[in-house]
């Protein structure tokens, strides 16, 4: 059970844990909803569950944080995390540059699943643009799952030099080549 921490978690925490209590195959944890309300609000969310209400939205987004949190946190503009008690005070154009610099270092620091990676997560490798994220996902839709990184030449808008620079941020799990898996770029293979 993941139980998001925002208003009212303190009473709801009570009751999960007597009933995990009495279950004990029950796990749980509670979840930062920083965000979740504008996520579950915004045309992503709408495009990803359009046929779920909006609260409906913000508990699918906790469950994904549990899963996997950078790729589900990449959807929200960092602004809206909460980035501390005076962020407010920052010019908001140079405050909001140095967080999307901070969230494409740690997308490109972890790395993307190629055959999973949502346009949102994908957005923010380095070389991909937003149009090239979502053209990763139709080609991906369209043709089934990347074996090897070299087929990402194949999307409409990866050429040689995109490719060059996004390939050792991208990863091909159960491909053909096994160092596909790694953040060993292809021109290191040998």
């Amino acid at each position: 059970i993941a139980l998001g921490n925002g208003q009212g978690s303190r009473e709801a925490e009570e009751i999960v844990r007597a009933v995990v209590e009495q279950q004990p195959d029950i796990k749980f944890t509670v979840v930062d909803e920083a965000g979740a309300s504008v996520y579950s609000a915004s045309a992503v969310a709408s495009s990803e569950l359009p046929s779920l209400d909006v609260s409906l939205r913000g508990a699918v987004s906790l469950g994904r944080r549990v899963q996997d949190p950078l790729a589900e946190l990449v959807k929200i503009a960092p602004r809206h995390l909460g980035a501390g008690l005076y962020q407010h005070d920052l010019d908001a154009k140079r405050l909001e540059r140095a967080l999307d610099r901070v969230v494409e270092s740690a997308v490109n620091t972890v790395g993307v699943d190629l055959n999973s990676g949502s346009p949102a997560l994908l957005r923010h490798v380095a070389g991909l643009r937003p149009a090239v994220a979502d053209n990763i996902v139709e080609f991906r839709q369209t043709n089934g799952v990347f074996r090897r990184r070299e087929e990402l030449l194949k999307v409409s808008g990866v050429g040689p030099a995109a490719f060059q620079q996004a390939a050792g941020f991208l990863r091909v799990y159960g491909g053909d080549e096994e160092l596909d898996a790694t953040a060993i770029h292809p021109e290191s293979y040998r």
